[in-house]
């Protein structure tokens, strides 16, 4: 195997250790043909990375750690390696750790292999748990920043938090789908990916403020734990549909909306106004075919290049009270659902 990359920015990229990488290099036995691919895969990786920006000046290795539906995870992927090139002073270079679902103990085994190792920076999608947040505190301790994305941590275990206001995200959803869904009683359905998650927990309560203050005649059917995937979700909203006859919209802030629409489609349901997040390729094709009302959502690339400047500011390539803005929150219809 050959590369033009030194051995110990193949390391760094792969997450192995320097005699590894050589043995691989050199093709002696004994190596595991898992751990081939894996070197394979980051030779791979920084030569696109180094077609897109020259890799020039210093260079910051970062972990993306995301626990989150693939069509999510795509879509931040995506601005990622959009803005990665751009970046300066220094060059940046991502590794990604995605799942659908992970585990609060698969999420730790994660975190902690980055802390042997050693990274730049951590920018972390993940739940508010107490043992999250602690360990994102380590890292910290450990001289690695951690960012928050999209959902946050206590401001103890990370140097910021990137993505929109979520409480504001939840409040506009809730003016707009309460505007739609005319003076008719009713209740809405609000469907979390899991309550674990701090972002979308302030997105209910914003929904729900303005709902209860502005149109009292609609009240809140609440269901969580679905993670985003389609088939928890599609039988938990199967199961509200089935004990609630007064629900004829839905609130959609955790995902899994191909599959909340084929339950109300199964139960012969008719959903009035349906509101979503996020435009990744799902919404973008449910929106254009009008099965989906409109989508709260903000600019990822924004996000990528926020959490690249505070880890810029963190290693004092940008001044150090250095601050980013939170995204702005936009909305989608059929008729302009790319921007």
């Amino acid at each position: 195997m050959k590369s033009r990359f030194p051995l110990k920015d193949i390391a760094l990229q792969a997450g192995l250790s320097l005699a590894t990488v050589d043995r691989v290099m050199h093709e002696r036995q004994g190596v595991r043909v898992v751990t081939r691919t894996r070197v394979a895969a980051a030779i791979a990786e920084l030569e696109r990375q180094y077609v897109q920006s020259g890799l020039a000046g210093r260079r910051l290795v970062i972990d993306v750690v995301m626990d989150t539906p693939q069509r999510f995870s795509a879509a931040v992927r995506d601005a990622f390696e959009a803005e990665l090139p751009g970046m300066r002073p220094a060059s940046f270079s991502a590794r990604f750790h995605v799942a659908e679902t992970m585990s609060e103990a698969e999420l730790l085994s994660i975190l902690r292999v980055i802390r042997r190792r050693g990274s730049h920076g951590v920018v972390l999608k993940a739940a508010s748990t107490p043992a999250i947040a602690d360990f994102a505190a380590q890292l910290m301790a450990a001289k690695i920043p951690v960012v928050t994305l999209v959902t946050d941590l206590p401001e103890n275990s990370r140097i910021g938090y990137v993505g929109m206001d979520n409480r504001v995200a939840g409040s506009t959803a809730a003016y707009l789908l309460g505007r739609m869904a005319g003076e008719r009683a009713g209740k809405v359905l609000v469907t979390l990916s899991s309550s674990l998650f701090a972002g979308e927990d302030e997105r209910e309560r914003g929904f729900r403020d303005v709902l209860t203050a502005r149109f009292p005649h609609l009240s809140v059917v609440r269901i969580s734990e679905g993670f985003g995937v389609d088939r928890t979700t599609e039988l938990l909203v199967r199961d509200a549909l089935e004990r609630e006859p007064g629900i004829r919209a839905v609130y959609s802030a955790g995902g899994g909306n191909r599959a909340i629409l084929k339950a109300f489609t199964e139960a012969r349901r008719e959903c009035t106004v349906f509101a979503a997040h996020d435009l990744d390729q799902d919404n973008i094709r449910l929106l254009a075919a009008g099965e989906i009302t409109f989508v709260i959502h903000h600019d990822l690339r924004h996000d990528a290049r926020s959490a690249c400047q505070l880890m810029l500011a963190y290693h004092r390539m940008l001044p150090a009270d250095f601050q980013v803005a939170p995204s702005r929150v936009a909305v989608a219809t059929p008729f302009e659902p790319a921007h």
